[in-house]
């Protein structure tokens, strides 16, 4: 079979698989959808991917032809409807974050497992090697630890520095670590994987290190409350990561490279809508940890709603706003 011909079988290929969801976009755009400037944007996105492709595959193609003509369409919807008053921040949380993190459920779910099994390796390693707890934590942050224990105050060492020093190092540090977790994802995806698996090891005997000293409950109790954000936030770092190096490694009907440039594009867009809930952790770590005498049901009341945002916001929002955007789509 010539180039030509194995070209045009792609093409038809490529048709075939996205026919469907092409006119449900012109159906949208003459509907109902036109009047919402926030689904069109997803729409946009959607679109740019296809043409993308199709103009790097098949330049002269009725195909790319036919894209370019809805993506302009779509473009102009958006900002014939635009709202002055919505800003582009607030559209990216409110619904294009959302939107792409439901596309990459199965990486956090991926993301959570590594963390979960490395932290569980981490307390039973704890458990059957005295030395693994230094090798991990350090001598020194041990050694430091056991003295505020034995002063009757195991978390003294976020107490230890000035309220904005804390929040600036930890937010920053936290920052830093995320993008690492998300960059090391170029090695298709190894890199987020050891990273995850270093954190959850690390996490893992962190809190073993407290049970074998009898103040686990009151380390949770202050530790988690903001470490429910942080650490949530990193795993999510890690599926930003798994997003891109899978895009190397399974790039479905499109090249690697341009699938490589679309998972990047993705996981960074996750990395970035990070950065509040980092500074939301710092802020909790910072101002707020150090009162570890705080009430009991205080502690529970701050994890508890870090945790319903972290569930609610990154899980169960994008698949509400995508089952909202479909049943536009098959309505008529």
């Amino acid at each position: 079979m010539s180039r030509t011909n194995k070209l045009q079988v792609k093409e038809i290929t490529f048709l075939k698989q996205n026919a469907d969801k092409w006119q449900e976009f012109e159906t949208l755009i003459s509907t109902k959808g036109g009047s919402n400037p926030d689904l069109m944007a997803d729409l946009f996105i959607q679109l740019t991917d296809d043409l993308s492709y199709s103009k790097t595959h098949y330049p002269k193609a009725k195909t790319t032809q036919y894209l370019n003509s809805i993506a302009a369409r779509v473009h102009q919807e958006i900002y014939k409807n635009k709202k002055e008053k919505k800003s582009r921040i607030i559209t990216f949380w409110k619904y294009e974050l959302p939107f792409i993190f439901k596309n990459s459920h199965k990486q956090l779910l991926y993301s959570f497992i590594i963390f979960a099994v490395a932290f569980l390796i981490g307390v039973v390693s704890s458990i059957y090697d005295d030395s693994f707890l230094r090798v991990i934590l350090g001598d020194e942050y041990v050694n430091g630890t056991l003295e505020s224990i034995k002063n009757g105050d195991p978390m003294a060492i976020y107490k230890s520095d000035s309220q904005m020093n804390m929040f600036f190092g930890i937010t920053i540090h936290n920052i830093q670590v995320s993008f690492v977790c998300f960059a090391m994802g170029i090695l298709c995806s190894f890199g987020t994987g050891y990273m995850l698996f270093s954190n959850g090891i690390m996490v893992g005997a962190f809190q073993f290190f407290f049970y074998t000293k009898g103040v686990l409950l009151q380390s949770a109790l202050v530790v988690w409350i903001h470490g429910t954000l942080e650490i949530s936030a990193i795993v999510i770092a890690g599926c930003a990561g798994l997003t891109m190096g899978n895009s190397i490694l399974f790039p479905g009907t499109y090249s690697r490279s341009i699938s490589f440039v679309k998972g990047a594009k993705q996981g960074v867009k996750i990395v970035v809508g990070l950065i509040p809930v980092f500074i939301a952790a710092g802020f909790l770590e910072s101002f707020v940890t150090r009162y570890s005498n705080m009430p009991m049901w205080l502690s529970l009341s701050i994890i508890g709603v870090s945790l319903t945002f972290i569930i609610w916001y990154f899980i169960v929002y994008p698949i509400r706003l995508n089952n909202k955007a479909q049943k536009i789509f098959i309505k008529k």
